[in-house]
């Protein structure tokens, strides 16, 4: 993960000042009439008489476009400038204040105008059949493309990588549960994570998902238990982890040397006994003669509403939780279930597990103890004695110097791999797009099968990769850990570069199949860079700030210089452009975020 710093060494510059009596010189503040400046050295595009007047001077723009790399999906240069002119924190405040953009009301248009399309096909209503997860695609990249706001929609991206669920599975026929589960993570983005690990735990789509929807208490006559599947993830995967953890996320140990454990098989068991009893909320209305009853199939289940307690199916005997924690005999089942996810958020662990988990969505894979200490800080304690504020995590992430400190772009054990999705999604957000019919409908089997990954996709509870994954080679070496890496191999490396070329190069972003779009695509509109292509290197400047943050070293840049002054054929300034887009997206220049 190696990036190159440049430092500009001036030797010696002259000056001679002609029809100037008096005056301060101003360095870099285009100060540069009646001025003639001259180096013993000068290179290229690099002319000394920058250094006066200013032009090319743009760390502080690399420095805004790099937060906003790592706070949302991607930026425009005026985003770039404001993040500039009202500082980063502002920038954070005004995103919490945005207007929500739920994406169940998108995926609801989106079937409505689609169930339409095809009734006017002619098409029986009794062969439509949805809405499917290719739908929930559909709303989520429109809801990216057209929304504003992105450090919710990044939040929430992230989110749903810690607290997993997944169309991989036969959600993958249920829309509507996807989207709605969605909007638990996209609500509490900015909210408790107690309150987002509740609803999590009550929503029906992670009750069917991870299979506590119906789970019946056990029965020792009849050799029956109950299931112990989400009691086990929600201690593994969504709070405390597998071992006992330090502040700053290291594990802690027991005298002979070995990682203390957080709970054992005993402990899921007694856990288990909680989850018990929770059934359906309400009946799907479009089912209106079916009743409520537990053991209703999914398929009956209103998709929206919590899951409910029914108290004949729940666990009436003492359980007995991890540190100790007793709930007693015959409380109510759905206050045993506050209960517990209460003491499972008090737990001291999950604050540092929660925080490495966001650093490494958002800034790098691997953070350190004092930076994971920090976050986790914030967690335990937002400054106003209140747990689990998430507004106060994101601010500890983004603003903490190990995110924002220019010393991270020469650690080589800094940055980290991109998602695929996420390179995607910039160039939705960084250029504009054009589409036929205002829609931006992406089914996503395209990101699925070539760069393996798309939002509520992952192949198990598991997520796309885990926190710890490490792909053999010098990172292991180095006793580094590399999450996204779990996914980049031959196929998706090629898969990835593909999927650029069509966008750019062949000018196809979006391809949708429903019925009245035909062949028609949604393109990339690169306008503003094509009327400015003459003099490439205003574009390459440009592009270097919003894509890669001023990362690119000279002897790349020549590289793209060359190729874009090679384009002979067509509209040569549009060819030139697309050409720079796509040989910086597929540089690690771009891919590796530092």
């Amino acid at each position: 993960m190696k990036a190159t710093t440049f430092n500009l060494i001036i030797s010696c510059i002259f000056f001679s000042f002609q029809g100037i009596s008096q005056g301060v010189i101003s360095f870099g503040a285009g100060n540069d009439t009646d001025i003639i400046v001259t180096a013993s050295s000068s290179q290229g595009n690099s002319t000394p008489d920058k250094i006066v007047n200013g032009d090319g001077l743009d760390a502080e723009k690399m420095a805004a476009a790099r937060f906003l790399t790592q706070a949302g999906f991607g930026m425009k240069m005026q985003d770039v400038e404001q993040v500039i002119n009202i500082g980063y924190e502002s920038w954070i405040n005004q995103e919490f204040a945005k207007p929500l953009s739920l994406y169940d009301d998108q995926v609801e248009e989106i079937w409505s105008t689609v169930y339409q399309m095809r009734l006017d096909a002619g098409i029986e209503p009794d062969m439509i059949f949805g809405p499917l997860s290719e739908h929930f695609n559909y709303g989520w990249w429109q809801n990216v493309i057209t929304s504003d706001d992105q450090l919710r929609h990044r939040m929430a991206f992230s989110l749903s990588q810690i607290l997993v669920v997944s169309g991989k599975s036969d959600l993958d026929n249920y829309a509507r549960a996807m989207s709605s589960y969605y909007d638990v993570l996209y609500k509490n983005a900015f909210g408790n994570y107690y309150d987002l690990l509740l609803e999590a735990t009550l929503h029906p789509a992670m009750g069917y998902y991870l299979s506590h929807l119906n789970n019946e208490k056990s029965n020792p006559e009849s050799l029956m238990r109950a299931d112990e599947n989400y009691a086990r993830e929600i201690m593994q995967l969504f709070t405390i982890g597998l071992h006992q953890l330090n502040q700053d996320g290291t594990v802690k140990m027991t005298s002979d040397g070995f990682p203390l454990p957080t709970y054992n098989i005993e402990d899921i068991r007694e856990l288990a006994k909680v989850f018990t009893g929770l059934g359906p909320g309400a009946v799907d209305p479009f089912y209106p003669h079916v009743d409520l009853h537990f053991g209703l199939g999914f398929w009956g289940v209103e998709k929206h509403t919590p899951m409910a307690m029914y108290n004949e199916h729940h666990d009436q005997s003492t359980k007995h939780l991890i540190e100790g924690k007793t709930l007693p005999a015959g409380q109510d089942g759905m206050k045993d279930v506050e209960d517990a996810v209460m003491h499972l958020f008090n737990h001291p662990n999950v604050g540092p597990f929660v925080a490495r988990q966001l650093i490494q969505r958002l800034v790098k894979s691997n953070p350190t103890p004092g930076y994971i200490s920090r976050v986790a800080s914030a967690f335990n304690n937002n400054g106003e004695g209140v747990r689990g504020d998430l507004k106060a995590v994101i601010k500890a992430i983004l603003l903490d110097s190990e995110a924002r400190s220019c010393e991270a772009l020469e650690d080589p054990n800094n940055g980290k791999l991109r998602e695929p999705i996420t390179r995607y999604a910039q160039l939705a957000k960084t250029f504009e797009l054009v589409s036929p019919f205002g829609r931006y409908w992406d089914p996503s089997a395209g990101h699925l099968e070539w760069t393996g990954q798309m939002a509520l996709n992952a192949p198990s509870v598991f997520n796309f990769y885990e926190p710890d994954f490490q792909p053999a080679g010098e990172l292991t070496q180095a006793y580094l850990v590399a999450p996204e890496f779990k996914i980049h191999n031959t196929k998706t490396a090629i898969g990835y570069i593909n999927m650029i070329n069509a966008a750019t190069i062949w000018d196809t972003f979006i391809r949708s199949w429903e019925l009245d779009y035909g062949d028609e695509v949604v393109r990339m509109n690169t306008s503003d860079y094509e009327a400015k292509a003459d003099d490439i290197e205003r574009v390459l400047n440009d592009l270097d700030i919003l894509l890669s943050y001023g990362q690119i070293e000279d002897w790349y840049r020549d590289e793209i210089r060359t190729a874009c002054n090679e384009q002979l054929w067509g509209d040569l300034n549009k060819n030139k452009v697309r050409m720079a887009i796509y040989a910086i997206m597929i540089s690690p220049y771009y891919t590796i975020q530092k």
